[in-house]
């Protein structure tokens, strides 16, 4: 920014040197800090300024003045835009982190599970056989609750099922 200064202090207040201070402002938004930049950017507003204020005016001042007022409001645009990114590019970084932490938690079952045709046990991979239920909530995030279904109500408890048939008939 010195260098763009003193070149801007030696050309004639006509010359749109100032407008390289937003590329000044562009290099400082590779920083993460945001008070640098904005520190960056209001020092940069005042060494635009600055030459306007020092200088003997000119036929055209009205010109070099808008010239100025251009340079500034560009390199304001630039520091606000690229802060506006670096606020974007964290909730991208922070949604994705959030992401992989919910597929890292994720459990699913998958692949072929071996079961006892009789029992319904599963055999795990150190060849020990487990109760479906317990396999699968130890894989999973799945919980159980019991009941009987009508078939095995019936077969387990046929007296029950034989005094509800006399009753109703039409069953």
């Amino acid at each position: 920014m010195v260098a763009i200064l003193y070149l801007d202090l030696q050309l004639p207040l006509g010359i749109a040197v100032a407008i390289l201070y937003s590329g000044v402002v562009l290099l400082a938004l590779w920083s993460s800090n945001r008070r640098f930049i904005i520190v960056v950017a209001i020092v940069a507003s005042l060494f635009t300024i600055g030459p306007l204020l020092h200088k003997e005016p000119i036929d055209e001042m009205s010109k070099a003045v808008l010239n100025r007022c251009l340079a500034v409001f560009s390199l304001w645009v630039a520091c606000y835009l690229g802060l506006q990114k670096q606020v974007l590019e964290e909730k991208r970084a922070s949604i994705l982190r959030e992401r992989e932490k919910a597929l890292e938690e994720v459990r699913v079952l998958r692949g072929f599970l071996p079961i006892c045709a009789s029992c319904k046990r599963i055999r795990d991979y150190q060849g020990s056989w487990t109760l479906l239920e317990k396999y699968i909530s130890e894989h999973s995030e799945a919980e159980f609750s019991h009941g009987l279904c009508p078939d095995c109500t019936k077969k387990l408890f046929p007296d029950l099922f034989q005094k509800t048939e006399e009753s109703h008939p039409d069953n």
